[in-house]
């Protein structure tokens, strides 16, 4: 597994748009749907990290040209390159900076409705439990201290491995569905 990881190509965003007119060109955002109608580069198609299934993107594109993956920042497409890598498709290049970046630099960007970032929606949740865990522990039972300790666990191991669990939760709530996902 370590040899594909050295076989990850990366690209910043300046790079990625001065071929983006290129035949052939393929650009793939693994953000979650609601993410992707928010704002998405122009030529993006979407395609959530939760659902990513590589041999069947794989089907769809051009063998001889690279498939660029981008997401937010750059550690969900880093996995998604990574999903593909251990299936054997090794003609992918990670977008780093992600949407963010490509924001930043005014590049061609395609506006949607404006939603709460799943990031700010567990910090909202994570304080709020953390909250009533305290308040519960303190004024009804200690035993609810584990709630703010179990939420504080999670936060960490969200930290170290770039993989929040609450955010996997919260991105399949109701709202953060579209009824038809745009994918172009």
């Amino acid at each position: 597994m370590s040899d594909l990881k050295q076989q990850l190509k990366t690209i910043n965003v300046d790079q990625l748009a001065a071929c983006q007119d290129a035949a052939g060109f393929q650009l793939l955002d693994v953000r979650t749907p609601v993410e992707y109608r928010e704002v998405h580069a122009a030529k993006a198609k979407n395609m959530s990290l939760s659902s990513l299934d590589p041999d069947a993107v794989i089907k769809h594109c051009s063998k001889e040209e690279p498939l660029y993956v981008i997401c937010q920042k750059g550690g969900r497409s880093q996995q998604a390159c990574q999903m593909f890598l251990d299936a054997g498709h090794t003609n992918v290049v990670n977008v780093t900076g992600g949407t963010e970046a490509w924001v930043g630099a005014e590049l061609p960007v395609v506006r949607g409705k404006k939603a709460i970032s799943l990031e700010r929606q567990v910090r909202i949740a994570a304080g709020l439990l953390v909250f009533t865990g305290s308040l519960l522990g303190m004024f009804v039972s200690p035993w609810f201290m584990g709630l703010p300790a179990f939420v504080g666990a999670g936060l960490t191991f969200a930290g170290i491995t770039d993989t929040c669990g609450m955010a996997m939760i919260l991105a399949r709530m109701p709202w953060n569905q579209v009824k038809s996902p745009t994918t172009e």
